[in-house]
């Protein structure tokens, strides 16, 4: 039987390969993540909160283990619907959804193609469910929106898609929204590619406000945004809300002129020395024509090294911290920017391949659930050494770990890799998954 099967190596003829390894795996880290979702009941809650409009009356493959495959192909990097049909007997896989086979690539594009509104509002409604329950074990002490806007390319004639003069390029516009203290994706909006950076952002906040004033009244609520939301709709609506903001605001003259008294401290100071970096900081009331009242203005006037021109940062704010305090707190919202990077490139947002908006809207809410499922997993769970890293290093690391699966009357046995380097991390995050109390309804 040897001798049929395996095949002799030209370099050293006393190596031999063969295909009779038997049940293998290279994805056993994924077992990490549904004892995780168990564990918190996420398995039982997408099973009673998700459903899709199906007129068929009975289906091999349902709703939520189509939605769980999917989540778990990202998770595990297989991106393309296509990975489906590679991955349909993976023993890994198969054990964790408890099914013979995986749901094929056909399958799962009419899955995806009986999304509608519906399933999208469901979407939000599992995201706050979700959040409860992290929320039930470890609560932040503050909630802070970053909002910001992105670009998701898209290729040919899709919906909505169009040309964005910011990106100077083609594709979806959508709107998000992530927590700068967790990296939590509290809120991610598609919208048409054409559409400005602030358009919709009132109806698109007001909802997660209401959840967090209605869930955690006690929690403060925190927004930063660039000067791409300096619109006054926006400031009304925090001060309406008990929300405490810093926007950034786009210089003009009248600006400039309210802080002249600011940069004239900063020429008496470089009057001395005109080659070193330098700044001051001030404050003035403002009101633009559109604002119904005067606001909060800080200013940062800065002397580049080696320059001599004067540059300038202007923030509107409800807050009372001092000029410079604010400044450097807006500054540190350059942190969504690697939320964004992370989401783009760890989780492939920009899998908007349909010609329908509304199905792209929803695939985009899949790809969201991942990245929080795997962002609560990560503070929740793994150890603390690794709860900085990206989700590439943790894979290669946790969850890309070789097992080989044994099927006995009453057991599957995995036997994961012996040469495995990171063993006690992969056993002391199923201890501190074991160790979770969460509240579960």
């Amino acid at each position: 039987m040897d001798s049929l099967h395996s095949l002799a190596l030209e370099s050293n003829r006393q190596m031999k390969i063969n295909f009779d390894g038997g049940d293998l795996s290279s994805d056993a880290g994924l077992l990490l993540v549904k004892e995780f979702a168990c564990r918190l009941g996420f398995v039982k809650l997408l099973k009673s909160m998700f459903k899709t409009k199906d007129a068929a009356r009975l289906r091999h493959h349902k709703d939520d283990e189509n939605l769980w495959q999917i989540i778990y192909q990202i998770l595990g990097a297989y991106f393309e619907d296509d990975c489906a049909d590679e991955l349909a007997n993976d023993p890994v896989l198969t054990a964790i959804l408890g099914k013979k086979t995986l749901a094929s690539q056909p399958t799962l594009s009419r899955f995806f193609n009986r999304m509608d509104e519906s399933t999208l509002e469901q979407f939000y409604s599992l995201m706050r469910r979700f959040r409860k329950v992290v929320y039930s074990i470890k609560k932040p002490q503050l909630l802070l929106a970053d909002l910001d806007s992105t670009l998701l390319d898209t290729y040919g004639h899709q919906d909505g898609e169009g040309f964005n003069f910011h990106y100077r390029k083609h594709g979806y516009h959508p709107l998000v929204c992530y927590d700068g203290m967790t990296g939590d994706l509290l809120k991610i909006e598609l919208r048409n590619g054409t559409d400005y950076t602030s358009t919709g952002v009132a109806e698109f906040l007001q909802p997660l406000l209401d959840e967090f004033q209605n869930d955690y009244p006690e929690l403060p609520l925190l927004l930063r945004g660039d000067s791409g939301f300096a619109k006054p709709e926006l400031y009304e609506q925090c001060e309406t809300n008990g929300v405490s903001y810093v926007i950034r605001l786009k210089e003009n003259n009248i600006l400039r002129e309210l802080a002249a008294d600011i940069d004239e401290v900063l020429t008496e100071t470089t009057q001395k020395d005109m080659v070193s970096y330098a700044v001051s900081y001030g404050e003035f009331m403002y009101q633009a024509r559109s604002w119904k009242y005067p606001r909060r203005v800080v200013c940062k006037v800065e002397k580049p090294t080696d320059q001599l021109i004067h540059m300038y940062t202007f923030i509107v704010t409800n807050m009372d911290s001092s000029p410079e305090e604010l400044i450097r707190f807006y500054c540190k919202r350059g942190s969504m920017e690697n939320f964004i990077k992370e989401s783009k490139n760890g989780f492939d947002f920009a899998a908007v391949s349909s010609s329908s908006k509304i199905v792209n809207a929803n695939r985009l809410q899949v790809h969201a659930l991942a990245y929080n499922i795997f962002n609560w997993f990560k503070r929740l769970a793994l150890p603390a050494k690794m709860r900085n890293q990206q989700i590439d290093t943790i894979r290669l690391k946790l969850l890309k770990i070789a097992a080989k699966v044994i099927h006995s009357a009453r057991y599957i046995v995995f036997k994961l890799c012996s040469s495995c380097p990171y063993k006690d991390e992969f056993y002391e995050t199923l201890e501190n998954i074991r160790g979770l109390r969460p509240q579960l309804e």
